[in-house]
């Protein structure tokens, strides 16, 4: 049976390979004559989606300034070509941020294993888009359950030195009060301080006996640690915990990671229970300057802290009113199957209870869009060249009524060493910070009742000195309609009063 799809490239208008795989065996002189004869059979100003030589066939499809290409025999399905055509211009945007050449070759080989995953031996693989996502993740549970292991022998060998250094330093008080010489105890005294890095914060408490009352504090890793990881099978509670650690850190980014940065930015509530959640989402955005939405991606968690070891096993129950279409994930410990027929989030084993005293992520979700009408707030930059440099009217519009945003500061570049730009009509207030060279439009909040404003002024300069335009905001309501409704012990039903924090931060929000 003869191949039918030869190769699939990503190329420049004028026919530069930027990541090409080929199918069959080519030398790379031939990709390249055939790459770079493409544009020049699309010269005849006609409209298709492939053009044809004596030899092959090229399918291609615009991706703003470059083409998805390809190189097909002449005697294959057009149709099915076209639609393997598709599936490879949607798999682009899952790896890269923004369709320019750049991107693209940052992430060639990321492209390639999923091309390889859509074609094998010519011929297309009956896959989907998430197929070739799970597929390429090459997700291992040995791997998994190897680093498990590693993390508990590390927190054992902590555990153990923390137990010796307060068996140490009781025998330098009882040696204080008793007038004797205190011991050095070996590698713990002061010529071992250069070697014991590893537990400088336990060494520095023996050496203090003036401070008995400080505790030793366990040194953990406060580096990037994957949300959600998978625990150990058959640990207790207390393996649990170090395994749900950090998901009240970080989720992703491109590998969902999230900081909790509503502390930072939004007061801290005022009466926390005994169980008290935080509803977190973080939005990162890229819109271009003349509209269209280049990458929308919202990322969102439940966060749980329980105080209380009486209100430790217990059921939150969650209203979903979305309508966007977020993809949603439960902690593996918790009962998916619970969750999906009821929206109940529990653990699957009802008989254990919720840490206390960590904060536990146990529902997270996703959202990632190329929808304008998705856009939260909008933003319309329109610099006009002037006699005397640019008239610059920015304004604002809140697509999504039901948000309240607050401390609103649209963030516009300003070219540097013209001087101050001169503001006329402006809703809010402005600030033209000097050493940033940029203009801050503050506006303390924005909500259906001002829903839209407008600021104008003047300043010498080109259109493309007032791009890119950030946009940062906080709010205490989500844009997802993703809440807790009630939470209940497990046995009995009965409900627990619990406390609860909405916040809606901005990771990137930028107009190019």
């Amino acid at each position: 049976m003869e191949l039918v799809l030869l190769a699939a490239a990503v190329c420049t208008k004028a026919g530069k390979a930027i990541v090409s795989r080929q199918f069959v065996e080519m030398t790379r002189t031939r990709v390249e004559g055939l790459l770079a004869a493409f544009p020049k059979l699309m010269g005849m100003g006609k409209q298709h989606t492939f053009v044809e030589t004596e030899s092959v066939r090229y399918v291609y499809q615009p991706l703003e300034k470059l083409y998805m290409v390809l190189v097909t025999t002449k005697n294959s399905n057009i149709l099915e070509d076209l639609e393997t055509l598709r599936l490879f211009s949607r798999v682009i945007p899952e790896y890269c941020r923004v369709l320019e050449e750049g991107e693209i070759s940052d992430h060639c080989f990321d492209l390639i294993f999923a091309f390889d995953e859509i074609v094998a031996l010519g011929y297309r693989e009956n896959v989907n888009l998430a197929q070739i996502r799970t597929f390429t993740e090459m997700d291992s549970h040995e791997e998994k359950v190897f680093r498990a292991v590693r993390e508990t022998q590390e927190r054992e060998a902590k555990a153990e030195m923390r137990r010796k250094a307060k068996e140490l330093q009781q025998i330098r008080r009882d040696a204080e009060r008793s007038g004797k010489k205190v011991p050095a105890f070996g590698g713990f005294g002061s010529t071992g301080m250069s070697s014991m890095s590893s537990g400088s914060i336990i060494t520095d408490t023996i050496i203090e006996p003036e401070k008995p009352k400080m505790a030793p504090v366990p040194v953990r890793p406060t580096g990037s640690s994957k949300a959600l990881k998978l625990g150990a099978r058959g640990k207790e509670v207390d393996n649990f915990v170090d395994k749900l650690r950090g998901e009240g850190e970080n989720i992703m980014s491109n590998t969902g990671k999230m900081p909790s940065l509503a502390s930072n930015v939004l007061p801290p509530p005022v009466n926390v229970e005994s169980v008290h959640m935080r509803v977190e989402e973080k939005i990162s955005l890229t819109c271009g300057r003349d509209g269209g939405l280049q990458n929308m991606e919202l990322l969102g968690m439940i966060t749980l802290r329980v105080t209380d070891d009486k209100v430790g096993r217990i059921r939150l129950m969650v209203n979903n009113y979305d309508k966007k279409g977020v993809q949603l994930q439960t902690h593996p410990n918790v009962d998916k199957k619970l969750f999906t027929s009821d929206s109940v989030i529990g653990l699957k084993n009802p008989e254990k209870s919720f840490p206390l005293n960590n904060d536990v992520g146990v529902l997270k979700w996703r959202l990632q869009s190329t929808d304008e009408a998705l856009i939260p707030l909008t933003i319309n930059c329109w610099p006009s060249e002037s006699a005397t440099g640019c008239d610059v009217n920015i304004e604002y519009e809140l697509q999504e009524e039901s948000l309240e945003l607050n401390d609103v500061v649209i963030a516009i570049p300003i070219p540097s060493g013209v001087g101050a730009p001169v503001v006329g009509d402006v809703d809010g207030e402005y600030k033209h910070d000097s050493r940033r060279n940029v203009l801050e439009w503050s506006l303390p909040v924005i909500d259906a009742k001002n829903k839209s404003g407008s600021l104008e002024f003047s300043i010498a300069g080109q259109p493309n000195d007032f791009f890119p335009v950030n946009v940062s905001f906080v709010s205490i309501r989500n844009y997802c309609d993703i809440q807790v409704a009630k939470v209940t012990h497990v046995e009995g039903d009965a409900p627990v009063k619990f406390s609860l924090e909405t916040s809606f931060l901005v990771d990137k929000y930028e107009i190019l």
